[in-house]
């Protein structure tokens, strides 16, 4: 059960503890401070930087979980089950993160968690009569509009401007401003497709 494609996505739970712990020790105050390292210390600015990486890390590895299954025809139904919820862990830690600190709305971030919630359950009441539900592609295009979301709000929390061009034009400016919400609303109506999908699909198992 444990082959390489496996390890991966529990390496993406690591990365979840990992991001949830760095979260923890930077402070909420001055998040996007021009300049985070004078105005916080040296370990906060450095916990949101891990924070930042541990989440690329943990997205990046979703690709190549479910890529390697495929290939080397390992897929398995523990990595059908566990894939998809630790996708929905990381996104979820990151959105309530990226609400606290003021780059998504918290209704949009209670949606999302609503959603993933919602989906598990159905997921679970399908994998108790003998069927299990892998990710269509409706909630890969989700989860992948997700991600993109959430690197660049905790690319703007770690670093600030201090990155080279064209990141702060693209994190700070108008530019940003645009992709960042376009990535947003995006995430949001593929969250809420892919959940009425699950629904519709999942009916069956809900009504036993």
């Amino acid at each position: 059960m444990l082959n390489l494609p496996n390890s991966i996505t529990l390496l993406r739970i690591l990365c979840v503890i990992i991001l949830t712990i760095a979260l923890q020790a930077a402070p909420l105050g001055q998040t996007l401070s021009t300049d985070p390292i004078e105005s916080e210390g040296l370990v906060a600015s450095t916990a949101r930087i891990v924070a930042f990486w541990a989440f690329v890390i943990g997205a990046i590895s979703d690709f190549f979980d479910g890529y390697l299954a495929r290939r080397m025809n390992l897929v398995t139904n523990f990595g059908k089950l566990i894939d998809p919820l630790a996708d929905k862990i990381l996104v979820c830690t990151a959105f309530i993160y990226l609400s606290v600190v003021g780059l998504c709305p918290y209704w949009i971030t209670i949606v999302i968690v609503t959603r993933e919630f919602l989906v598990t359950g159905i997921r679970q009441l399908a994998a108790a009569q003998g069927y299990v539900m892998a990710a269509d592609k409706s909630g890969k295009w989700k989860t992948g509009f997700q991600l993109a979301f959430c690197i660049d709000g905790l690319m703007l929390v770690a670093y600030g401007p201090h990155l080279p061009e064209p990141f702060p034009t693209l994190l700070f400016g108008e530019t940003g401003f645009w992709l960042r919400n376009a990535l947003l609303w995006l995430s949001l109506l593929l969250t809420i497709w892919s959940g009425l999908h699950y629904c519709i699909q999942g009916s069956k198992f809900i009504r036993g």
